[in-house]
């Protein structure tokens, strides 16, 4: 039940084999900064260019028939986060490669129409990593307690001045208003509201688990990035049941059975420095946006309970990977958040946030995903300074870009915000099934 934000390895290569070929003698570790004997690696460490073998790309869920929903105030039966409906026409194929000219949208928030503002309570829980020795011993311990501050000094939860709002208001909300800004009455908005709960360190076994250091530079000798085992990570964080109460043993089912957590929440796991590569091999990922289910029982009314999440990273220098020119501070998790507004349950029922297949630098796929088009480009951020530092918060496709519509009808005649030139024409009308490939 989730979507992943990754790059693709096109090596048969798993952090069991990179930790592996990583063993050297005589290293330690001193400071939070990693050391080794002259032309050795440090136990666990992995090449700096390690993740130039992958190449970028986005995963779909499985095909599933398209279905033209029922538009009504939100998705119907499940007990989750505030959303609403809506639809539009456009020429294209559904996910069985059936001609299809009606497509379902659903967003978080209330409708544009009814005005006034929705906040959302975002807890986030702050994830340290202790890398393991075989012997259970910790190697490295990476800290993710001092990217919290950063966080909820970005323009993700502060604000800031925007052409699609007469006031300055967050990033998300500057991205929904400029993409409903035809029917949006004008006190319309959809903020988020930052909880920080108690930091969470998670140990990781051996065999799960890769890094790899800057060799040079100010940050010469600290972690550059983790890779880990993202089915430890998953095991680590959600249940495994469909229960209700849940299952309290992970980090998120801890949670819901305490109450800390809702199901009107954006529970966001914050991690320090950090990719996941899945099994099967080899997509890696720097962020996701999901959801966890549980069951129903007499005081929701029996309604299935969604309730959303996040995993994102925090990079504190900016990253270049393949195709990918950026990679820093919020950039992931303003990806994250910005798509779980706009299609927070990634198309889980084959109807709502399908759209036509869309092709961007050669990504394609039919999700209403509105980072993904954007991530692949050569400049996909938006630098604000605020605060004393300078955000990277990643620009967004808007609804009309896959909607096909021409002229825009949002802010300023755009398909992508707030850089209005990332994108400046419609998704074209495609061919069924991965874009005709």
């Amino acid at each position: 039940m989730m979507k992943r934000w990754r790059l693709f390895c096109t090596l048969g290569m798993t952090v069991m084999l990179l930790a592996a070929l990583a063993l050297a003698s005589g290293s330690y570790l001193r400071g939070g900064a990693v050391h080794a004997a002259a032309g050795g690696m440090a136990p666990g460490q992995i090449p700096l260019d390690s993740l130039t073998r992958y190449h970028f790309a986005s995963g779909n869920l499985p095909a599933q028939k398209h279905v033209n929903g029922h538009i009504d105030q939100g998705i119907a039966n499940i007990d989750s986060i505030p959303n609403f409906n809506g639809k539009y026409h456009a020429d294209g194929f559904d996910a069985s490669g059936a001609p299809n000219k009606q497509w379902v949208y659903n967003t978080v928030g209330a409708p544009p129409q009814q005005g006034g503002t929705t906040t959302i309570r975002v807890p986030i829980i702050p994830i340290s990593l202790d890398l393991l020795a075989a012997d259970g011993s910790v190697l490295v311990h990476v800290d993710a307690t001092h990217d919290v501050q950063p966080t909820l000094n970005s323009p993700l939860f502060q604000n800031a001045p925007y052409s699609s709002s007469s006031t300055p208001t967050q990033f998300t909300d500057a991205i929904q208003r400029a993409e409903y800004a035809s029917s949006a009455k004008s006190d319309w908005h959809t903020l988020l509201h930052p909880v920080v709960e108690p930091g969470v360190t998670l140990a990781l076994p051996w065999g799960s688990w890769g890094y790899a250091v800057w060799p040079s530079g100010p940050q010469a000798g600290q972690i550059a990035f983790v890779l880990l085992d993202d089915a430890t990570v998953a095991n680590l964080l959600f249940p495994s049941t469909y229960s209700w109460p849940p299952d309290p043993s992970t980090i998120m089912g801890g949670l819901e059975a305490s109450g800390e957590i809702t199901t009107h929440d954006i529970t966001t796991f914050l991690f320090p420095e950090t990719f996941q590569l899945s099994d099967p091999c080899c997509f890696v990922f720097a962020g996701e946006h999901a959801w966890d289910r549980e069951s129903g029982d007499a005081s929701n009314g029996n309604l299935q309970r969604y309730f959303p999440a996040i995993v994102a990273s925090w990079f504190s220098a900016e990253f270049r990977v393949g195709p990918v020119t950026g990679i820093e501070d919020v950039s992931g998790l303003s990806h994250e958040l910005s798509e779980t507004l706009n299609d927070p349950f990634v198309g889980a029922d084959g109807a709502h946030d399908i759209t036509p297949w869309w092709d961007s630098n050669g990504l394609c796929q039919d999700l209403l995903e509105t980072g993904d088009p954007i991530e692949v480009l050569p400049n996909p951020d938006y630098p604000i300074t605020m605060n004393g530092m300078t955000y990277h918060p990643q620009t967004e496709a808007l609804l009309q870009w896959f909607e096909g519509m021409t002229p825009s009808d949002a802010t300023g005649g755009a398909y992508s915000y707030p850089d209005t030139s990332a994108l400046t024409t419609a998704n074209p009308p495609n061919t069924p099934l991965n874009c005709g490939q």
